[in-house]
């Protein structure tokens, strides 16, 4: 799908591959469907690796036993699955295995190297060995709750994203809390391989001279705003966790509140590796911040979800709908509102932020729409050509 897009484009991986790294995609880092297409390239981008992996497990093979709100419905659906069996039957066990074999041979042949390694939990179905389940009974496990009313505090298409799957809005509690309970337990399995894939590093004494980023592609609801999925533009879907981690850093293991976007881990891993990137990368670095914890690179971080757009600053999320926000707009103060649940857009106090983020989020909607000189950009896969109709033999 990459090239369908930017056929020209190189990739972060194609940075590192034309100095001689070996780049190795090893699980779901491309688009893939979940649980549909593990076991293959998914949507992958050949040109961005040297060696690839596709690991297939229990996960995949054990899909009827898996319980689904919607029977047969999976990836879009909340479902899950207590699993039989060890970490290492299970695609991502499978994977965390191959990285850590793979570790032993570049720590042995010295060759450098850009690892990717995608793990498919905690996508739906939350699938995890039982005893992750047991580490969370779910007489245990607090519920959200929403105020009453609350849909209509929201403009219409804010309204829908959160609502729009009817039968994974506002769960009664016994499934709410099954449903946490799943997906906990699918992290805390996924915590399990990381965990795996650093004791490996460490072992090997790489360690010392490879560079480490744990991030994920987007954040999830459960149960906030009364909804149980991603596609929303409040914080816990937008939101996602970024841990990096450099060989002899000043400040390891301690946290910066700089905002980020992931359009800036290319140029970050360009700069900490003494590489250069293509000049129309939209992101920015966040060494700065990294040296620095004081530092913040960009003042805003932009999402986008169908119509809207998202802005987060340091204390506010402002987001607009449809073209200039005629859709209407939110809101969130995160000093009195962390859980985004009061909407002020419409507040005569907060007039003037909402103008002031209003200005800004066009402006940034703008630069992230515009076409960047020297790189192609194609409206869609390219046309194949009409064949035409074979004749019939007399």
């Amino acid at each position: 799908l990459l090239r369908e897009r930017l056929p020209g484009v190189q990739s972060m991986s194609q940075m590192f591959i034309r100095k001689g790294y070996e780049a190795i995609r090893i699980g779901k880092i491309y688009h893939y469907g979940v649980p549909r297409d593990i076991g293959t390239d998914g949507h992958d981008d050949p040109k961005s690796w040297t060696r690839k992996f596709n690991p297939r497990g229990r996960d995949k093979t054990d899909g009827s036993k898996v319980f689904s709100l919607r029977p047969g419905s999976y990836g879009g659906t909340l479902s899950w699955l207590a699993a039989d069996g060890t970490d290492e039957e299970q695609t991502d066990g499978i994977a965390s295995t191959e990285a850590v074999k793979l570790l032993k041979e570049y720590a042995d042949n010295k060759k450098p190297f850009f690892m990717a390694v995608g793990l498919y939990r905690p996508h739906t179905p939350f699938v995890a060995p039982k005893k992750y389940f047991d580490l969370y009974p779910t007489e245990k496990i607090v519920v959200p709750t929403v105020p009453k009313g609350y849909l209509k505090t929201l403009p219409r298409p804010a309204a829908l994203s959160i609502s729009r799957k009817k039968d994974q809005f506002n769960l009664k509690d016994e499934l709410a809390r099954k449903a946490m309970q799943a997906y906990y337990a699918s992290i805390t399995f996924a915590d399990a391989q990381v965990g795996k894939i650093l004791a490996e590093l460490s072992a090997s004494g790489l360690d010392k001279n490879t560079i480490v980023v744990f991030t994920s592609d987007h954040g999830y609801h459960m149960g906030e705003h009364g909804h149980w999925q991603k596609t929303t533009l409040f914080e816990n879907a937008a939101r996602v966790p970024l841990i990096i981690s450099v060989p002899g850093m000043k400040n390891a293991g301690k946290s910066s509140g700089a905002l980020a976007e992931m359009t800036d881990f290319y140029p970050t891993l360009a700069e900490l590796s003494g590489l250069q990137g293509p000049g129309y990368l939209p992101g920015v670095s966040l060494v700065p911040a990294l040296k620095d914890l004081a530092v913040s690179p960009r003042k805003s971080a932009l999402t986008q979800y169908k119509t809207g757009y998202s802005i987060r600053t340091e204390r506010y999320r402002y987001s607009e709908w449809g073209v200039d926000g005629k859709d209407g707009a939110e809101l969130y103060d995160h000093e009195s509102d962390p859980a985004e649940l009061k909407n002020l857009a419409k507040s005569p106090a907060h007039a003037a932020v909402a103008a002031k983020l209003s200005t800004l989020i066009k402006v940034r909607i703008k630069t992230a729409t515009t076409y960047v000189p020297g790189l192609k950009r194609l409206k869609g896969p390219p046309k194949q050509p009409r064949k035409k109709p074979a004749r019939k033999k007399s």
